[in-house]
């Protein structure tokens, strides 16, 4: 059953997918967490791995950076290989000066300025999308059963990593967002996600780490961090599967 960007058979793509954008961030979550595992794709570098985890059969598929990308295997894994629910663990920036760095962030719906939902679906009206609210009880529950702090909010999805916008850009943006809604986080991928997902009937949520913010420059995260020591988030989406 492959697509033009998976080479997995269908019976090797477990019902519940986990991924992340970077291709060795999921190959350290697989080799580290999971047992049994087995490479199921390598198109495109894209090295994913099913598994078991405490004994339920889990995927942890990459998807790469931005909307496009993610949709594409966000789509194909929906579409084609029956998959019901994806949960991204991501990484983000914030434009709340009370959100500290490493801060875990539970996503509650994402707002985007672009026209994703146009070019995939005709869809003219849509720029804010909610993430599946059964699954954010299951890993808020979980949070406070392993007693992971996290914070609840909306994401803003870019097509621009914001770091490199203007301020007066940056502030515009925030500006034109819905004042009666708390946006903490920003990111490039969760709408795409949430929308798809709901265009086919299926479920997704997003947990991030809040890895830089313009309210405190000063403070960054390494790539090799950013791969390799998130690993609270991902206890925390690991450990919420076993529910779903």
């Amino acid at each position: 059953m492959p697509t033009p960007h998976n080479e997995a058979k269908k019976e090797d793509i477990a019902r519940i997918v986990l991924t992340s954008g970077d291709p060795k961030r999921c190959e350290y979550i697989a080799k580290t967490y999971l047992d049994n595992i087995k490479l199921v794709n390598n198109v495109r570098g894209m090295t994913a791995y099913t598994g078991e985890y405490k004994g339920k059969k889990i995927t942890i598929f990459p998807m790469g950076m931005g909307m496009p990308s993610l949709g594409i295997y966000a789509y194909e894994l929906y579409k084609f290989y029956d998959v019901d629910i994806i949960i991204r663990m991501g990484t983000c920036g914030t434009p709340d000066k009370d959100i500290k760095i490493l801060d875990t962030i539970i996503l509650e719906g994402s707002y985007t300025e672009g026209n994703y939902a146009l070019s995939i679906n005709r869809d003219k009206e849509t720029h804010f999308i909610q993430s599946d609210n059964s699954i954010n009880k299951i890993i808020e529950e979980t949070a406070i059963e392993e007693k992971i702090n996290y914070k609840k909010g909306l994401g803003i999805c870019s097509e621009v990593f914001d770091v490199y916008l203007s301020e007066e850009k940056y502030q515009d943006m925030i500006n034109n967002l819905p004042k009666d809604k708390r946006f903490i986080a920003t990111e490039m991928e969760a709408f795409a996600l949430f929308y798809i997902a709901k265009m086919l009937g299926k479920k997704a949520a997003c947990i991030l780490n809040v890895v830089d913010s313009r309210y405190k420059p000063e403070i960054t995260i390494s790539s090799e961090e950013r791969e390799k020591k998130l690993n609270k988030m991902i206890e925390l989406a690991l450990k919420s599967s076993l529910k779903l």
